[in-house]
């Protein structure tokens, strides 16, 4: 039977079943028609009518074969029957069942049509999970059933044929169990997969249970039996059948004739087969290309050579070419019969048609399946289409699907071997045997994965420990201990012993203890001494028994474990227990034991560091809860005579100091150590306090000794003016200054004007600004110094003055970042409560028309603050409209409308949502309308809002007032929301439901969550699991059962920020300084730290921007570990240290390169109560590593940070990829879709590109999920004419080399091709990078005309220019030339420059001026990105 399925009958059929509806009046309706009724072209959407379509017309059975005349429709389609089924049932399912009976169909559907559309393939993977999708959502129909049934067959061809016969038996029979109403269609698509299957049974009985079932035959069923009874040469039966078909009247088709055919030939009479043909002409039907394959197949199994020749030229000359795809069915019959000598024959006559491309595919895997894979392997190394071309410049991986195939039909691994061996030497594949065992590891294949694993490491690639999870995990699972001993075997076999992870994740789990797991493990002959098995058993005690954990380290044969491996198991164990003997005992064990401390270190010293992270990892709740069992343990240790270093001493004080806990303090303080002359009253918060001031005393006597040697005095008088600045003691500042004016430098000055403007003393300001510019005319103020003195001066009055200012920032060309947009609008908005409406307008109007900040909503908003704080709504209105003319933001308009409606000011309410309608349109007209009555309380207003015919639900704007509600703490007005919203079209009611549930969460309101489930349930809604999770935690926060299950999820516990009070320091060293100030700024981040370890070892102390340098140059380089040791030396040494926005920026990046994204997180919640704005990469690498890590929760905390920061940061974009990505990473790909569909059909949705997340779900193998994707895409472009998904994901391919299935995009919507404005970007971009023309070629060979040749010759330049291609570029310049077309200066100067770079001369005159100048002269005709 053929390998290969009627892919195109069951793609159209896929295709058109999209179109069906059930309407309420029993008839088939297509969408964007009003026909109504059952004509039979309705069936194919969009194919051509007759019998043939295309390349594939022999594999498209038209319609009418699936019933017989006198019961067409109501058998066949299955729609009508679905329905009339429904109907028969009124009064027991509702019409919202029926409806999600058809949603359901459409998604079953939907996953399968692509599947097949995109591979012609299914897996039963695949299958397997929709019809139990199918079974579990408790309504069935016929549709369903027949899509199910014909999956069975040849569109496995990755499974066995007595497997696929099991499968479609299974289904069967649970399909009856269902109730499901199985008419002629069904088994008549059970016939087909029996004949796919090559399954033999009784017709006759067949017929039998039929009449059984009151299921009547038609054409079809006979056609079938006829290809039956002819599959076993029983010429006989046929015969039998055929007469009733000639005596019933039924017509004998050409279907019949090519069943005859193969009858005859297995009945091994070939004469009588080949006189079929004539029989045919003789009644009036001729031969087709089936006919002739079905003759072709006969000799095939025959290893008739000659006779495939002659009957092969006989269909060439009878105009009856084969395609491809029917000598793949040849080829295939050759293998299966054991004549692999004629393929190759056969395989030169293959032309190669990319069109057939997954039908090559599919006839290597059945090839497989069929235990073939030899024949299998040298197709595929035959089939050129599959070789490097020339829009991939990368190494390709070719022939995956036949690896990954070959290992799950388990065949030989040296078969694999030499498969891999081949693939690498041909440049087919870049790692074939990596991949192979991928594969087997997936697959949990232990012997075939350690075969590869032993091949892998002869030839010298790494073998890592994480390969063996996957076979441990299952193991693990079934509590299965000799599995894992096996494994591990296998492990130690290869010299691969398990790291940390592996032992607690993979192995120890299987044991009922650590104890039977090191039993097991040392009796297997396994060494236990390793230092991850050390450290998993260490960690195991200490969260169960510290005594026990005590015993094992202080008994001496214990090997050497440096305690900073096992720390965080210590402290955790500690947290938890409080057996402060055993604490004591361990920590002291830590001191004085050299085993515990790396080579070279004392270890007291390293020991000593425990105690700070002990606290270090402890809150202020955690400090306070246990205060009484820290000072038992830390009054143990001062019996013990246990000393810490000072520095030590104070970090930990230091953290202490705000926790409101000075007993605490004092037995910390006690355990310092007495070597270094300090005692507790060192600490003190009075000290603290003076630490300043005594910094100041001794620079002032080391000035007045400078003076007195006579030796320059300009670093230490620096230093003395920045300590009184930070001590904010203006006065001594300025007369230091003044007795030294001529020393006085630049930097003096920023931070003397700057102390002025925090303290409101603008004169003095001023006066130094003079000053500086006499003393170096150059200088100017940073951005800070810059807006400071506005914000002063705007404060004391002083408009002219401070608009003076920003003129001047203009002018000396001051550059303004997010941050100081940010300080803009604090100052801005400082002046509302002084009345400031002028002030503020002079000062905004200043700030846009010199440009110094793109205008926004939020720097337009004090303005209208000012209006709405002296209950001015009606210049408030005027403002926001003068607004939206010039800068197109109309800020705070919610505001204003609720101000409106509260005062029940008609006139102006109806100019406001009359200008709201006409910038914004209706929609959001509605919505503010309706978010104005709900804030004020007028219900009733805001339900007839809400009822509007035509509303739909706007997911964004719903969220921005719910939010609002949560941060309000406005129960009743969120609930009256939620409560109108039940009947919003397209309201994703689990949604607005989470948002009470949230602020239940918040305010631990049991009573009104369960109210909330009560009503989920009443509405039927179906809980996301982000929904339940939030009512268990309320439930069990207040003691209640949880009535439903939960899967677990751990989160890390989050870090509360610590605010320090650092202690004295030192005084700076200009030798140091500067040094390390220099090899910061040159990178040399390795240097400058061993400078710096320098100055902490002769005891001086470093300024705070020299520490913060430092770490930034560290972090910059990826060095975390170095950077968070200064960090500490920072803390211990400077006052009020704190990492500056840059230094975060980098801690920010740092964490998530290493992996630790809620590390991240928690730094950029730190920034932010600091008054700190993130940076845009840092925020992007953040959100990506959350989503990255499927963490939902942390995407949305970030959301929610940045909407309450005002910032002029357009990142909504990632907010929206990555949580649709964490949804995928979820496994919840509904969740993901809704998001993504929701955001796409809403109309004041801009549609942002989602290329981020296909990327993402392709370099992750993740089929599942492109193919959900990609269904997705073509449904919006489909039915919404939303095109963007699917151009994007066009473009992903063509971007990562995925041409074939680019081109199989393109042919599926065509109007992917009309979106130029996408396209041309794409272009735009890819011209920027060097490598990238082979992607600019291949888009131009899929769609030359979406833009003008001009325009993709320039982007083609571009690129050979930055390949440096002179041989590419002539070549364009010349096929320009040939076709009449004159090339841009741009591209003639770039061309110019690869003539003079390769050393000739240019056949033309260089143009003279820059390439800025022609580039800008390009634009005002041809629009070049």
């Amino acid at each position: 039977m053929p390998f290969h399925a009627a892919v195109a009958n069951m793609a159209a059929l896929l295709r058109s079943a999209r179109l069906l509806k059930i309407s309420p009046s029993g008839l088939l309706h297509i969408t964007a028609t009003s026909r109504n009724g059952p004509p039979l072209g309705r069936l194919y959407s969009g194919a051509l009518g007759g019998s043939r379509t295309g390349g594939c017309a022999r594999l498209s059975s038209p319609a009418s074969e699936n019933a017989s005349s006198s019961c067409v429709w109501p058998h066949a389609v299955g729609c009508v029957r679905g329905y009339a089924l429904a109907s028969d049932t009124k009064n027991t399912v509702s019409v919202e069942l029926q409806s999600k009976q058809t949603h359901q169909f459409d998604w079953a559907l939907a996953k399968l049509d692509h599947s097949v559309r995109r591979t012609g393939r299914i897996t039963k993977t695949l299958l397997l999970s929709v019809f139990h999708d199918i079974c579990s959502t408790g309504y069935h129909n016929g549709n369903q059933a027949l899509l199910l049934l014909r999956s069975c067959g040849s569109l496995l061809p990755e499974v066995p044929l007595e497997e696929r016969t099991v499968l479609v038996h299974s289904m069967w029979e649970k399909l009856q169990e269902l109730g499901v109403q199985l008419d002629v269609s069904h088994y008549n698509a059970l016939l087909k997969v029996y004949l796919q299957n090559e399954f033999k049974f009784s017709p006759t009985d067949f017929l039998t249970k039929m009449e059984a079932a009151k299921v009547y035959p038609n054409r079809v069923t006979y056609q079938r039996l006829i290809e039956a009874y002819c599959q076993n040469g029983d010429i006989e039966g046929a015969s039998t059948i055929l007469g009733f078909m000639k005596t019933k009247g039924l017509p004998i088709t050409e279907a019949v004739f090519n069943s005859l055919v193969t009858g005859h030939g297995r009945a091994d009479d070939i004469e009588s087969a080949k006189s079929i043909l004539s029989v045919m002409q003789g009644a009036g039907i001729e031969p087709g290309p089936d006919t002739y394959l079905s003759l072709l197949t006969i000799f095939a199994e025959k290893g008739d050579l000659d006779s495939l020749e002659k009957t092969n030229e006989e269909a060439e000359s009878a105009d009856c070419s084969l395609m491809d795809r029917d000598i793949m069915q040849v080829i295939f019959t050759l293998a299966r019969a054991g004549h692999q000598q004629h393929i190759p024959n056969m395989v030169e006559r293959l032309r190669h048609e990319k069109r057939f491309l997954p039908d090559f595919m599919n006839l290597c895997l059945s090839l497989i399946t069929q235990g073939e894979e030899d024949t299998a392997f040298d197709i595929l190394k035959s089939f050129p289409t599959l070789e490097p071309n020339s829009y991939n410049t990368d190494s390709p991986n070719i022939g995956n699907f036949f690896l990954r195939h070959c290992v799950n039909m388990n065949t030989a691994v040296a078969k694999i071997r030499r498969y891999c061996k081949e693939l690498q030497e041909s440049n087919r594949h870049r790692d074939p045997l990596t991949f192979s065992l991928n594969c087997s590891l997936e697959a949990k294949n232990f012997d075939m994965s350690l075969e590869l694993m032993k091949i892998l490491k002869e030839q010298g690639l790494p073998v890592k420990s994480h390969y063996f999870c996957p076979l441990l995990s299952q193991n693990v699972k079934d509590k299965n201990s000799a599995g894992v001993l096996e494994v591990v075997k296998g492990m130690q076999e290869l010299s691969v012993s398990p790291d940390v992870d592996t032992f607690s994740k993979f192995i120890l789990p299987a044991f009922p203890s650590t104890e039977a797991a090191r039993q097991a493990l040392m009796n297997a002959g396994i060494p236990v001494d390793s230092e991850a098995f050390l450290s998993v058993e260490v960690h195991s005690l200490a969260v169960s028994d510290l005594g026990k954990l005590y015993n094992l380290l202080s008994d001496p044969s214990f090997p050497p474990l440096e305690h900073n491996i096992i720390r965080h198991s210590l402290i955790l164990g500690f947290r938890k227990s409080d057996d402060v003997e055993s604490m004591a005992k361990i920590t002291k064990l830590l001191f004085q034991d050299k085993r515990f401390s790396v080579s070279g270190s004392m270890p007291a010293e390293r020991a000593s560091y425990f105690l700070y992270y002990l606290f270090d990892n402890m809150t202020k709740m955690d400090v306070q809860a246990e205060e009484h069992k820290l000072r038992k343990y830390l009054n143990r240790l001062h019996s013990q005579k246990i000393t810490i270093p000072e520095g030590i001493c104070k970090g930990i004080t230091n953290q202490l100091q705000s926790y409101n806990v000075p007993k605490l303090i004092e037995d910390v303080t006690a355990l310092m150590s007495q070597g270094y002359g300090a005692s507790s009253d060192s600490l003190s918060p009075d000290v603290r306090v003076a630490g300043t001031e005594a910094k100041v005393a001794r620079l002032l006597k080391k000035l007045a000794k400078l003076k007195a040697e006579d030796k320059p005095i300009g670093t230490v008088l620096n230093n003395i003016i920045h300590a009184l600045c930070v001590e904010e003691n203006l006065q001594h500042a300025l007369e230091l200054k003044q007795q030294h004016k001529e020393e006085i430098i630049v930097t003096n000055y920023t931070s003397l004007i700057y102390l002025c403007c925090r303290q409101g003393n603008v004169e003095e300001a001023l006066n130094l600004k003079r000053e500086m510019s006499c003393k170096d005319s150059s200088s100017i103020l940073d951005s800070n110094k810059y807006i400071a003195l506005v914000r002063a001066l705007s404060n004391n009055g002083r408009v002219e003055e401070a608009v003076d200012i920003l003129k001047e920032m203009k002018e000396k060309e001051v550059v303004l970042t997010d941050t100081h947009t940010n300080l803009l609008f604090h100052t801005l908005n400082s002046l509302v409560g002084k009345g400031g409406v002028p002030i503020i307008r002079r000062l905004q109007d200043t700030i846009f028309a010199l440009g110094l900040t793109k205008p926004s909503a939020n720097l337009c908003s004090p303005l209208i603050t000012a209006y709405l704080e002296s209950k001015d709504l009606s210049g408030a209105l005027e403002a926001v409209i003068d607004i939206q003319k010039r800068y197109n933001h109309m800020p705070q308009i919610h505001n204003i409308l609720v101000g409106l409606v509260e005062n029940g000011e008609t006139e102006l309410l109806q100019k406001a949502i009359g200008v709201v309608s006409q910038e914004r349109g209706e929609m959001n007209m509605f919505y503010g309308l309706f978010f104005a009555f709900l804030q004020t309380g007028r219900i009733r207003e805001a339900r007839k809002i809400i009822e509007t015919q035509g509303l739909r639900a706007r997911p964004a704007r719903i969220q921005w007032f719910a939010e609002k509600c949560i941060y309000a703490n406005q129960m009743e007005t969120l609930q009256q929301m939620v409560d109108m919203t039940a009947q919003l079209f397209d309201c994703d009611r689990d949604e607005m439901y989470s948002y009470i549930l949230r602020l239940c969460k918040e305010t631990n309101n049991l009573e009104k969550a369960e109210e909330v489930w009560t009503k989920m349930q009443e509405e039927n809604i179906i809980p996301r699991e982000r929904t339940r999770r939030m009512l268990a935690d309320i439930m069990k926060n207040n003691g209640h059962e949880v009535p439903f299950e939960v899967p677990e999820t751990w989160y890390d516990q989050a870090a509360t920020t610590k605010s320090a009070v650092t202690p004295i320091t030192a005084e700076s060293n200009t030798e140091y300084q500067a040094n390390l100030s220099s090899l910061c700024k040159k990178g040399k981040a390795k240097e400058a730290y061993k400078v710096l370890k320098e100055a902490e070892e002769t005891g001086l102390t470093l300024t705070a921007s020299l520490y913060d340098l430092t770490i930034c140059a560290l972090l910059a380089q990826g060095d975390f570990k170095d950077a968070m040791a200064v960090k500490d030396i920072a803390l211990s040494r400077v006052p009020d240290f704190q990492l500056t926005n840059n230094a975060n920026n980098l801690l920010i990046i740092a964490h998530i390169k290493k992996g630790r994204a809620n590390n991240a997180l928690e730094t950029l919640k730190f920034m932010m109560q600091m008054g700190h704005i993130p940076s845009h990469p840092a925020i992007m690498k953040l959100v990506n590593a959350l989503g990255g890590d499927g963490n939902i929760a942390g995407i949305q905390e970030v959301e929610s940070l940045m909407k309450g920061l005002d910032t002029t940061l357009n990142i909504s974009r990632i907010f929206v990829n990555n949580k649709a990505l964490a949804h995928i990473k979820n496994d919840d790909m509904e969740s993901a879709v809704e998001l993504l569909e929701s955001v796409y059909t809403s109309p004041d949705t801009q549609h942002n590109s989602i290329s981020f997340v296909f990327a993402k779900v392709i370099e992750d193998g993740n089929d599942k999920a492109l193919d959900t994707l990609s269904a997705m895409a073509e449904r919006l472009a489909n039915h919404f004419a939303c095109y963007r998904p699917a151009t994007d994901l066009f473009l992903q391919l063509l971007d990562m080399d995925k041409y074939e299935e680019a081109k199989f995009m393109l042919a599926r919507c065509n109007a992917l091709a009309e979106q130029n404005d996408t396209l041309r970007s794409f272009m735009s971009r890819k011209a920027k990078t060097p490598g990238q023309v082979g992607k600019l070629k291949a888009l131009l060979s899929l769609i030359p005309d979406f833009t003008n040749k001009q325009l993709s010759s320039f982007y083609l330049m571009k690129c050979h220019y930055l390949d440096n291609d002179l041989v590419s570029a002539k070549a364009l310049h010349e096929q320009m030339q040939k076709e009449g077309m004159v090339m841009d200066n741009v591209s003639l100067k770039r061309l110019a420059v690869l003539y003079r770079n390769a050393g000739e001369t240019a056949p033309f005159p260089e143009p003279s001026k820059s390439f800025k100048f022609y580039t800008d002269q390009l634009k005002g005709t041809v629009t070049v990105v």
